[in-house]
């Protein structure tokens, strides 16, 4: 077979006869689940070890623009990790600092390379991954204020229209679709301590800055962030510290269907040095990993159906790389001056899973707001804000590709 395998023409001319109806039958398999879905194919995949930006062959590669359809393995328990403040070329490339991540992780799963953030700086990104909304000035900033978002009306596609960080109960997160439809989530926070730990509303955010023992940021758990969560019974139950995770993950049954996992300040790679002596970047990053990755992946969820993704909330710094990768926009309400650009920069995601093959690549164009969409697929829910922008990417065959 060609290296690079296209989601909408799975090519079997080279295939041995046996090869071929294996690959057919496959074809028209996944067709008819998509087909009842109502949704298409996604994007191209290839081989480890290839550019960055190889090349699709004639007649194999579906056009990026294209690529907007998701598929549906049968997931049932997705688990995302993010790190934080690392473009591409450092965390994946040939001097990276994290060689669990960039080696020993990257051979057992797909990485996607053309992974972008949707904002500078990271409290916007976390906030695009569970409501499809984007950025405003005070996100931009980094919420250094909790203060209560104040809405002026809404724009499509679902963008709460005004100002503030933190926002009412009428604006949605995929925490409440998941509830409606009977499923599960939690937040996993390293040193959040207090289940659903914030600042009081109007208050100064005193987790901005680590201290030695608390290195739990609020601005990077996205869920203390709409008041449809904080008001609920649910974020104390279910936004909660990190070490919940390994006793939740002992069976299937207490595993919840979307784990949202945020490492302390150190161990995201944030800080370098760390405040209690660690040095930081992505060389905590990778320990960090070490230790947790082959807790998900040994638990009887993850083997059973589950897949993992590990990205990074943004790129180096607002000014260093503001690129984007899907056309999307600042939202209704105006970026923060100096800014140029409209999304987070470059910097990857690495997914790993039963349905997916280790090694392999993606070409395909995704950001965070991507990723909500293709959560979303997977549990059958309506697109929340962004997530529903018309030919956003989402997960496809390049990325559940064990099968092609």
């Amino acid at each position: 077979m060609n290296n690079t395998t296209s989601n909408a023409s799975i090519s079997t001319h080279a295939a041995p006869r046996r090869g071929r109806r294996i690959l057919k039958r496959f074809a028209a398999a996944s067709a008819l689940v998509l087909a009842a879905a109502g949704i298409g194919y996604g994007s191209a995949s290839a081989t480890a070890g290839a550019p960055a930006a190889a090349p699709q062959q004639a007649g194999t590669a579906v056009p990026a623009a294209t690529q907007t359809g998701g598929y549906l393995p049968g997931a049932k328990h997705l688990f995302v990790i993010n790190l934080e403040n690392k473009g591409y070329d450092e965390t994946w490339g040939p001097a990276s600092a994290a060689p669990y991540l960039s080696q020993t992780l990257r051979s057992q799963g797909v990485l996607l390379n053309q992974y972008f953030g949707t904002a500078h700086n990271s409290q916007p990104n976390y906030v695009a991954q569970i409501s499809g909304q984007g950025p405003n000035a005070q996100m931009q900033s980094d919420c250094q204020t909790y203060s209560p978002f104040v809405g002026t009306g809404t724009a499509s596609p679902g963008q709460a229209v005004g100002a503030g960080c933190v926002f009412p109960a009428s604006v949605p997160t995929v925490a409440g679709q998941l509830k409606d439809a009977g499923k599960t989530w939690k937040g996993y926070m390293e040193d959040m301590g207090t289940p659903c730990r914030h600042p009081a509303l109007g208050a100064v955010d005193d987790t901005q800055k680590a201290r030695v023992g608390d290195q739990y940021a609020a601005r990077h758990n996205p869920f203390v962030y709409f008041a449809g969560i904080t008001g609920s019974p649910d974020c104390a139950a279910n936004d909660v510290d990190l070490s919940n995770l390994s006793t939740d993950l002992a069976s299937t049954a207490t595993t919840p269907n979307l784990s949202m996992i945020t490492p302390n300040l150190c161990h995201d790679g944030h800080d370098s040095p760390c405040v209690d002596g660690q040095p930081g970047g992505l060389a905590s990053a990778d320990a960090w990993l070490k230790q947790w990755v082959p807790v998900i992946t040994g638990s009887p969820a993850f083997k059973q159906d589950g897949v993992l993704v590990i990205t990074f909330d943004e790129s180096d710094g607002p000014q260093s790389d503001a690129s984007a990768c899907c056309g999307e926009g600042p939202g209704p309400n105006a970026a923060l001056p100096g800014i140029t650009g409209m999304g987070g920069g470059r910097v990857g995601a690495l997914v790993l899973s039963p349905f997916s093959k280790g090694g392999t690549w993606s070409t395909t164009p995704y950001n965070h707001y991507s990723l909500l969409a293709s959560i979303e697929d997977t549990f059958g829910l309506p697109y929340l804000g962004y997530a529903g922008t018309p030919g956003l990417n989402r997960f496809g065959l390049d990325v559940y590709n064990a099968g092609v």
